[in-house]
Parts: C-alpha cells; sequence; structure tokens
C-alpha cells in the first residue's frame, strides 16, 4: 500500500509516491523537487565519499537523523524498481529499502526514485582505496556470489549483477552483501538453469571489467589479476548452489545425524532453513531442504530477543558467544545457575554499553556499535596474548579507542553521523 502527496513546484503539480510510515517523508517536502538533481544547492545535499559510482545522477540528503539516496531515472523503470524492492524489502531480501518516488514534475523531467541509505556500507571501489583494505577481491567475490544465490532461489534475475550495484557491509570481520539498483531485475516463480547461468555470465562480464578498471587505476594489488578473479565467479557461483540445493541420499539408520549436519552447513554457510522433506523408502531415506532466501537471521533474532540489539548474522553470532561466556563467569562467581535472560541483562549493562559509551564523539560513526564492539574483542585476544593473561574487557577498550579506531578514516563515517556532526546541523 502507498500514499501520494502533491508537490506544488513550477507550472505543474508533482506527485511523492511513499510507502508507510509517511512521517519518513515530511522532512523531504521542502526539497526543490521541481529542479534537475544536479542543479540542486550543495547546502542542501551530504557529501558521502563511500558511495558507489552511479550510471544516473544520484545526490543525498539528510532528514531527522536518516539519509535517503536520490536517484533521477526514467519513470517506467522508477516504478518499476520501486515495486520490486518493496516486495523484495517485504521478503526480507538482501536489498537497499525503498521510500518513494517523485513523478509528474514539470518540464518532462525524469522521476526520482528515493531509498533510505545503507548504513555502515561501502561500495567496492571504497574497500580497495581504503586505508583499511583488508578485504580481498576473492573474499569480495565470494560474498557477491552468495547475494546471487540468495536472490536466484527467490526467482529473481539481476540482469546487471556487478559490483558497481553491490554495497558491502562489515559484519564481524566479513562482509555482508546488498543489491542497490534493481533496473533490470525480472521476477519468476523460479529460474531455469540457462536464466541463472546467463545472470552468472553477465556477472563475470562486469567484475572482471570493473576489477580491470581498478587496476587501471592503481587500487587493485599487484597480484590480483582481474580476468582470472573474475574467471572464478562462476565455479564459485555452481559450487554454493549445489551445495544450498542438492538433495541427499543415505541409509535410513543414518537420518538423524545426515539432517543435522545438513541443517549446521546451512546455516554455516549463512543461510537459514524452511520447510524440511524426508522421503523414506527400503532404498534409503531422500532429503529435501527448502532454503530460505531471506536474508540469515537466526542470531540475530536470538540477539533481538535476549537484548533488543538489532545487528547483523555474524556480529549476532559473536555477540551470543560472549553472552555465554559472560554467563558462565557470573554463575562462577555468584555460585549458581542464572537465566539466560539475566545474564543477557546483565551482559548489556556491565559488558556491551560500555564498550559502545567509551567511543569519542569524534570517532563515532566510524563502524556500525556491534561491528565496534567485535573488533574490541579481537584486540582484546591479540593484547592478552601479548601479555600472557586476560587484559580485560575494560582495558582492551580503551587500547582499541586509543589506537585502533582512530586509523578508521574520517571519511568512512555513516552519513547519518556525519549529517549531525556538521556546523549546521
Amino acid at each position: 500500500m502507498s500514499s501520494t502527496a502533491p508537490f506544488t513546484g513550477g507550472s505543474a503539480d508533482m506527485r511523492f509516491l511513499f510507502r508507510p510510515p509517511a512521517a519518513e517523508a515530511t522532512g523531504l517536502l521542502s526539497l526543490p523537487w521541481d529542479r534537475p538533481l544536479a542543479e540542486w544547492d550543495p547546502s542542501r545535499l551530504l557529501e558521502v565519499p563511500q558511495r558507489g559510482i552511479s550510471r544516473h545522477v544520484v545526490r543525498f540528503v539528510a532528514t531527522g537523523g536518516r539519509v535517503f539516496a536520490l536517484k533521477e531515472i526514467n519513470e517506467r523503470l522508477a516504478r518499476h524498481e520501486y515495486a520490486l524492492l518493496t516486495r523484495f524489502e517485504e521478503e526480507g531480501l538482501p536489498t537497499v529499502s525503498v521510500l518513494g518516488i517523485c513523478v509528474d514534475r514539470s518540464e518532462d523531467q525524469e522521476a526520482i526514485l528515493v531509498t533510505r541509505y545503507l548504513e555502515y556500507s561501502m561500495s567496492y571501489r571504497w574497500l580497495f582505496s581504503s586505508p583499511r583494505a583488508e578485504h580481498s577481491a576473492e573474499q569480495l567475490l565470494d560474498t557477491m556470489v552468495e547475494l546471487l544465490v540468495r536472490l536466484h532461489l527467490a526467482g529473481i534475475f539481476w540482469g546487471d549483477c556487478s559490483l558497481s550495484n553491490t554495497l558491502f557491509r562489515p559484519d564481524a570481520g566479513a562482509l555482508a552483501a546488498y543489491l542497490v539498483d534493481a533496473e533490470t531485475v525480472e521476477r519468476h516463480p523460479s529460474l531455469s538453469p540457462g536464466q541463472r547461468a546467463y545472470d552468472v555470465d553477465l556477472a563475470r562480464e562486469r567484475v572482471g571489467a570493473e576489477l580491470l578498471d581498478l587496476q587501471y587505476g592503481g587500487l587493485l594489488p599487484e597480484s590480483i589479476d582481474p580476468v582470472d578473479v573474475a574467471a572464478g565467479l562462476p565455479p564459485r557461483y555452481e559450487a554454493l548452489w549445489e551445495e544450498v540445493t542438492a538433495e541427499q541420499v543415505f541409509g535410513v539408520d543414518e537420518q538423524q545425524w545426515r539432517i543435522t549436519e545438513r541443517l549446521r552447513r546451512l546455516n554455516d554457510l549463512g543461510f537459514d532453513v524452511g520447510e524440511v522433506e524426508l522421503i523414506t523408502s527400503p532404498e534409503g531415506a531422500k532429503l529435501r531442504v527448502e532454503t530460505r532466501v531471506a536474508e540469515p537471521g537466526q542470531h540475530r533474532r536470538e540477539l533481538l530477543r535476549l537484548t533488543g540489539l538489532e545487528v547483523q548474522e555474524r556480529q549476532a553470532r559473536r555477540l551470543l558467544n560472549d553472552i555465554v561466556a559472560f554467563r558462565a563467569h557470573l554463575e562462577q562467581k555468584v555460585g549458581h545457575p542464572v537465566s539466560e535472560s539475566f545474564a543477557a541483562h546483565r551482559w548489556l549493562a556491565e559488558v556491551y554499553q560500555p564498550v559502545v559509551a567509551a567511543i569519542p564523539r569524534e570517532l563515532a560513526g566510524r563502524l556500525a556499535p556491534a561491528e565496534v564492539f567485535h573488533e574490541v574483542l579481537e584486540h582484546r585476544w591479540f593484547l592478552s596474548e601479548k601479555a600472557r593473561r586476560d587484559v580485560g574487557t575494560a582495558e582492551a577498550t580503551k587500547s582499541y579507542v586509543a589506537h585502533v579506531l582512530p586509523q578508521t578514516p574520517k571519511e568512512i563515517t555513516t552519513p547519518s553521523v556525519r549529517a549531525e556532526l556538521r556546523p549546521d546541523a
């Protein structure tokens, strides 16, 4: 369901179609929608250094503590992308979140698609050009292949899968990938092997070209061959697709541990499990597992239930492991068992929140709070190994804030925090 609001500008009325909750759109009403995006006053806009390259005019604005990306695009494509992104978000797929579109602009201008900025995300170019560019081309490729498999499981033919159309978020030392551009996307009940193969081949060509562009710009390590890396995309895709969709046949006496093993492996790969079908016969048992296409959420949901924290999947797994360790320490200290919820409440107040509160204002927003906590735990292990003793979280936090976090480029500060730190904010 969508709502419409009229805008008056120039000689014609404009319409802004937006998704509820409509309150998010109110701060955008004063923008000069009657003028081309390229002519908007820079003082009304927000600079986002870690953004990617777009074939369209794209601008960013901040209002009400939120940041929005505005893309000028043909109205038919804007409506197509708006409808698809709306459905994808409702299904929990890893895509950007759409707010609305502005249409019927004066002088036959193109429509403007409005999406919510994906906080703490980065383009592939920024990941390679950043002083902290510890992520390899292979890691980006694996992350993008996982995204493509997830979309194909949902019957989504991308048609323009590339590094440029993907945003990456740090997730407990790894990366999570999100679809940004859905202009060429087609939705089907399911994809044929030929459709999947064509989409993968398009991705191979585009990734190769993008890596060559990085190489020409001196942003790619000499050890990386763009053609070889791109050529590795199809076999990586096929291996992952086979692993998450293959049916298994085994003896009836093996079924319990085989099912457990299969489900654990899918979770380790970052996929949730839907319906499990087991067909038994005298010859053996056939296991068919429905792989959920939504973003992985098993650990995220558990952490949210225990603490109210909304983080990414790998971050949630890391935080839950720390809660388990804290609970064991707490039980040893008090001399009797404590409930999981009680331990989580104490951990949140005594361990997690002090780490987040220790981040100085001038360093805020460079990494998501949960990613900072993950890095503090990594730093604690490093310091403990060096000192041959457990230095504790408080000491590790102090050292991390003083010596490690400042090395994160200032430019990477997520736009919503950047907006708060502006002198005119």
